[in-house]
């Protein structure tokens, strides 16, 4: 599953909104090998969750006027699928969700360097979103940073959004000058992701206790969960690149919640996806 990211779902939006959990949907399913849901089982899914059913016919429309969902009827019934470019985010999205292991000091940093002409500054507001809806931590103007493991991605997008003719990429290391520890907290807001990332434990570390205590594994209660836990993490790896360990302050929030997620991935999706096959089974 993945963050097809709409502004807000990347950019600090509500992740409880509708709209967001029906991507979640859509990328639960995807994983499992399908495309296409109609309208029908998207009430349905969505009711695990208490969204009813004309937040989510509403939801369904404003993903339709942004270019994510396309409609298709199949058999006479009303249904749709994921766009093509949604498509393309969903697979990159599933390397950044599902990426355990954080960045390494070692690996390197990678640099964009870019410049716009001022007849196209336009694309200079579209080339810094898309930078740091990517991660990328602002070094000096014109100079973004982030961990190594971003370059095959940094690289895609810019190809994608034709703005690869505007930017240069290097591998660097930080040699001298300056506590690396102190320079990550100017080209990140780390305050603004630890309150991010404290709101996922609050609201998902209650779950993680309760699904502890249980032997079981109920298939429906298993896919409320797990839909409402990976629609609060998808967009935290378009916030955080998975900064190295040894950077960051100690007794960091994001280990602990990225814990939690893991942890409840592991127990749920598995009972989640077979919630998913009975409602579409009917």
């Amino acid at each position: 599953m993945t963050a097809v990211p709409e502004a807000a779902d990347v950019d600090g939006g509500r992740a409880t909104q509708p709209r967001h959990l029906i991507v979640s949907v859509y990328g639960v399913h995807h994983q499992a090998g399908g495309e296409w849901l109609s309208v029908a089982s998207l009430i349905d899914l969505l009711a695990a969750v208490g969204v009813d059913e004309p937040a989510v016919r509403s939801s369904i429309s404003r993903l339709k006027r942004r270019g994510v969902l396309e409609a298709v009827r199949r058999d006479g019934a009303a249904g749709y699928e994921l766009s093509g470019t949604a498509l393309d985010l969903l697979r990159e999205g599933d390397e950044r969700i599902f990426r355990r292991d954080r960045a390494k000091l070692a690996d390197g940093w990678l640099l964009a360097v870019f410049s716009v002409p001022e007849a196209e500054r336009h694309k200079r507001h579209v080339l810094r979103t898309q930078l740091s809806r990517l991660g990328f931590g602002t070094a000096s103007s014109g100079v973004w940073i982030a961990p190594a493991h971003l370059y095959e991605v940094t690289v895609g997008t810019l190809e994608r959004l034709g703005l690869a003719e505007y930017a240069d990429l290097f591998r660097a290391e930080h040699l001298a000058f300056g506590d690396p520890r102190e320079k990550v907290r100017e080209w990140w807001d780390l305050d603004q992701l630890d309150e991010l990332y404290t709101a996922f434990l609050e609201e998902h570390e209650a779950a993680l206790r309760r699904w502890q205590r249980r032997r079981t594994t109920p298939a429906d209660e298993a896919f409320a969960d797990y839909l409402r836990v990976l629609t609060g993490w998808r967009r935290m790896p378009y916030l955080d690149p998975c900064l190295p360990a040894e950077l960051l302050p100690e007794g960091w929030s994001g280990i602990r919640a990225a814990e939690v997620f893991f942890t409840l991935h592991d127990r749920l999706e598995e009972a989640a996806r077979t919630h998913l096959r009975q409602v579409l089974s009917g």
